[in-house]
This record gives C-alpha cells, structure tokens and sequence, in this order.
C-alpha cells in the first residue's frame, strides 16, 4: 500500500484485531471512518477510550461494573438467594435480555479447559465459595455454556457446592423453540430427552 494511505493501513491493521473482524471488513471499517467527520471520530475515540478506562469487574460477581458493585448486585431487589453462574459478561446480559430472571450472576470469566491449561485456580470459583459462605444462597444455577468445557465445569461446581448444602440446579438444554427434530443433532435431542417435564 502506498504511503499515502498509511493511516488507512494502521486503522485496518487495529481493526482486525477486534475478533470477527476480518481484513476485508476492517478495511471497510477503516474507509468508513476516514470519510467521517474529525467530530465524530473523536467522539468515537473518546467513547472507547473512556468507556474502557471506566469499566472493572464487580467486586462481589465478577460482572462488567463502573462502580464497586454492578447494576445487578448493586439492587437490593434482586438479593432473593439465587445466584446463576457464567461464563463471562457477555452470558450476563443475554440473560439480562429476557428480563425474567431476578436473582444476582456469578462471573468465572472461563471454563474448565485442561487442554488449555485453565483449571479451577484459573477461574473466579474461590469468590464464589466464599458467597454462598457469607449470602443467604437458596439456589445456584449453573448456566454454563452446553459444550464440553462448559459441562465438565457445571460438572465440577455441582460436586464441589453440593456438600454446602446448597441447591444446585443445570440450565435445561435441548430443541430449540421452532426447530425441527428431524434436523436436529443427536446430543440436543438427548439432551431434550433427558430434561423432560411432566406437562
């Protein structure tokens, strides 16, 4: 690329960095801010800038927070003894979309990945102890994600919670609302066996 379209360049290259975004797409990107107003683009910048240097984790759950709580742990109306446990924020607020859980979140910011080398010492599980230690915990549900890691680690907290004398509870898997069983993979339909309800 010609020297002239250094900036273009160096936007591209940053951009990429961000995850699904490939070269094609950054250098789209990268096009699209050089043809914004300077304004807007500093007010871009600024809002990342300020955005990232504001957000730390919930000193009690591990969410995403600009205070020492979150949103979430810092309303007293959702202190009912249910605590759900998540991958990472981003698990928060899926959950947060339905709008008809009302308990807190607890955030792993991971799963069990030996292969990786991520074991329990590696994920937010001592904070988690020490929660149902210290809160009036009825209920932990554990929302974790319905693949391998995220099964051995529901797997792991279920057999290190259930001594504490707390109800541990699995998120349902299974067909999805609209899908067709014929097009639907073996391991979601015995999942779907396997959480059946009386109706």
């Amino acid at each position: 690329m010609s020297e002239s379209f250094e900036p273009i360049s160096r936007m591209t290259q940053e951009l990429s960095r961000l995850p699904g975004i490939g070269q094609k797409t950054a250098q789209r990107l990268a096009y699209f801010v050089a043809s914004m107003p300077l304004e807007d683009v500093r007010a871009l910048a600024v809002a990342l800038w300020e955005g990232r240097k504001a957000i730390r984790f919930c000193s009690r759950c591990g969410n995403y927070a600009s205070g020492e709580l979150c949103p979430v742990c810092a309303d007293p109306r959702r202190q009912n003894g249910q605590i759900c446990v998540v991958r990472d924020p981003r698990d928060v607020a899926a959950l947060e979309r339905m709008h008809d859980y009302t308990g807190t979140y607890h955030v792993l910011h991971g799963t069990l990945s030996p292969m990786d080398g991520v074991g329990p010492d590696d994920l937010n599980v001592s904070s988690l102890l020490t929660r149902i230690q210290s809160e009036p915990v009825s209920e932990v549900i554990l929302a974790t994600n319905p693949d391998v890691e995220g099964e051995a680690t529901a797997s792991y907290l279920s057999r290190l919670l259930k001594p504490l004398g707390v109800r541990c509870t699995r998120i349902a898997h299974g067909v999805p609302v609209g899908g067709d069983l014929e097009y639907t993979d073996e391991v979601t339909l015995l999942k779907a066996l396997e959480g059946r309800r009386e109706v």
